[in-house]
C-alpha cells in the first residue's frame, strides 16, 4: 500500500529516523477537582518505531494521548519533539480519535476529510494552491481511496474509515501519528490490514503510538509497549515489557496470566 521509495513527508527530503525523537518526562495531567490521570510517565520514542500504550480501563491512555494531541494539558512535566516543546510543533502532530467519537452521518466526504489535512499549512488566509491538491491526491492514492474518494465518510467499512484518516494524516505532513483504540471494531483480516499499514507508515518515517488492549498480540503489530497504570509499569520492547509480572501489576492479574486484558 506504501511504496517504500517514495517517503510519505513529499514535502521535505526523508528524514533520518534516528533524529526525529520524542522525548516524555516526568509529564502529569489530570482533570478539574483535583482527579490526576498520569503521574510521573517517561518514554522515549523515534520515528520508525510503533508504540502500543497498554494497561487496564483507566490507566491513563487516552488521557496521555489526549495530552500528546494538544487536547489536554499538562500539569508538569515536558513532551519534546526533536527538542522543542510538542505544544510549539502541533502540525508534526495528527489525532486520530475513537470511531465511537465521530459523527458518522456529518455531510462530508472521504475527499475532504483528507483536504482538512492541509488546513495547519494554509494557515487563516492562503487558499489551497495546486500544491496543496497533490499532496491531497497522493495521500488518496497511497491508502488507496482513490475510488471512495467522493463517498460520504459513514458509507465506509470500519477499516476505510481508518484509512481515510489516516490519508487526512498524511496530507498534513504529520511525523506523529496518534491512535486513540484503532483496532476496535475490526476483524481479524481488518485489524492484520491496518497493523501491517501502520508498520509501513512507520517505517517510511513516521512514529505510531496507539492504544491497544490485546496482550496476546501487542508484539505482532508493535515494536515497543508503554504498560501503565496511572504511571508508567514498564517501557521497551514488547516481549521484555509484557511479561507475567508486569501484567500483574498493571492489571492485578494472577502472575502466571497472560489472557486478554480489557
Amino acid at each position: 500500500m506504501v511504496n517504500h521509495d517514495d517517503h510519505i513527508c513529499w514535502a521535505t527530503p526523508a528524514p533520518h529516523h534516528c533524529e526525529h525523537e520524542l522525548s516524555v518526562s516526568r509529564l502529569c495531567a489530570g482533570y478539574p477537582g483535583g482527579v490526576h490521570a498520569l503521574e510521573d510517565i517517561s518514554f522515549v520514542a523515534h520515528c520508525g518505531q510503533t508504540l502500543a500504550l497498554m494497561g487496564p480501563n483507566g490507566a491513563g491512555k487516552s488521557t496521555l494521548l489526549g495530552v500528546l494531541a494538544g487536547l489536554l494539558p499538562q500539569q508538569s512535566g515536558t513532551a519534546l519533539w526533536n527538542g522543542q516543546p510538542l505544544s510549539t510543533v502541533r502540525r508534526e502532530v495528527a489525532w486520530l480519535p475513537q470511531r465511537s467519537e465521530i459523527d458518522w452521518s456529518f455531510p462530508i466526504t472521504v475527499r475532504q476529510l483528507v483536504e482538512m489535512g492541509r488546513y495547519p499549512s494554509l494557515g487563516p488566509w492562503r487558499k489551497p494552491d495546486s500544491h496543496d491538491e497533490h499532496i491531497v491526491q497522493k495521500a488518496l492514492e497511497t491508502l488507496q481511496l482513490t475510488e471512495l474518494q467522493n463517498r460520504q465518510i459513514g458509507c465506509l467499512s470500519g477499516g476505510q474509515q481508518q484509512r481515510a484518516f489516516l490519508a487526512r494524516a498524511l496530507a498534513q505532513e504529520a511525523h506523529i501519528l496518534l491512535l486513540d483504540e484503532p483496532y476496535t471494531g475490526l476483524d481479524l483480516p481488518g485489524a492484520e490490514a491496518l497493523g501491517e499499514l501502520l508498520g509501513s507508515l512507520a517505517r517510511e518515517g513516521r512514529l505510531v503510538i496507539a492504544s491497544y488492549h490485546d496482550v496476546n498480540s501487542a508484539a505482532r503489530y508493535f515494536d515497543l509497549a508503554l504498560l501503565m497504570r496511572g504511571g508508567v509499569v514498564a517501557f521497551g520492547d514488547c516481549e521484555t515489557v509484557l511479561t507475567p509480572a508486569n501484567l500483574a501489576a498493571a492489571y492485578s492479574l494472577p502472575s502466571t496470566s497472560t489472557q486478554q486484558a480489557r
